[in-house]
């Protein structure tokens, strides 16, 4: 990736690079990733840049993760993550996009330093994505995340998550959507916190949806949101 970086410029501002990662990232590899293209944007180095992954499975705390919210019956690899939130779950299936932004410039609409209005244009992004394949969500109050109705249940259920990190302006961490996780895996957590409600999948709306086309959706719908086109890069 450090050969396609480049100094953020009047000229390139408008465009955000997207990568693409090919196989499952372990998370301690993403984390450090993360942590070295932050840097590099301080330096003035590097670009804006939202990594589309999956991590094999896993469970994260984030910083208001309780002890007793996770449970862990497969023992699977458990990661402080550094980010805000409580419990999460990553696994195949589940598109992650980290998100390495300037938040003291403006994206679309959402003005320079306005943490809150970010996060709610992230909740549209989402909700943009999901309504390419007639998926309604949307958000609830007092909840974290995007939220649908289960078609297979008919209750509500979170679909997608949300948890950033921001240092100096910038931003690590981002979102995951289901799109055909092991659903089963979320059982050894408490998602969130939020325990009366369970959580869905893209698959059990819309089986046939792929990963390039959820893929396709996002970046069409990023650029809706905060008009920035994607620059696709290795």
């Amino acid at each position: 990736m450090r050969k396609s970086e480049a100094i953020i410029t009047a000229e390139n501002f408008e465009k955000i690079m997207w990568r693409t990662a090919s196989s499952p990232v372990n998370y301690p590899d993403a984390l450090a990733e993360m942590a070295a293209h932050q840097a590099r944007m301080q330096a003035g180095t590097g670009q804006e840049l939202i990594w589309l992954l999956e991590h094999p499975r896993l469970y994260t705390s984030g910083t208001s993760a309780r002890a007793q919210d996770l449970f862990n019956p497969d023992a699977l690899p458990v990661y402080a993550a550094g980010r805000g939130g409580q419990w999460t779950y990553h696994g195949p299936g589940q598109r992650i996009a980290y998100l390495m932004l300037d938040l003291s410039r403006p994206h679309g609409d959402t003005p320079p330093r306005d943490l809150r209005r970010f996060v709610a244009d992230l909740e549209k992004w989402i909700i943009a994505t999901l309504g390419t394949f007639g998926i309604v969500a949307d958000v609830r109050p007092g909840r974290i995340g995007v939220w649908t109705t289960d078609p297979l249940t008919g209750e509500e259920a979170k679909i997608a998550a949300i948890g950033l990190r921001v240092s100096r302006w910038l931003t690590t961490h981002g979102v995951s959507i289901n799109l055909a996780p092991r659903l089963e895996d979320f059982s050894g957590i408490v998602p969130c916190g939020i325990r009366d409600y369970g959580v869905t999948s893209i698959q059990r709306f819309k089986p046939d949806v792929t990963m390039a086309a959820l893929d396709s959706a996002m970046k069409a719908s990023w650029h809706d949101i905060f008009r920035q086109a994607p620059q696709n890069v290795p």
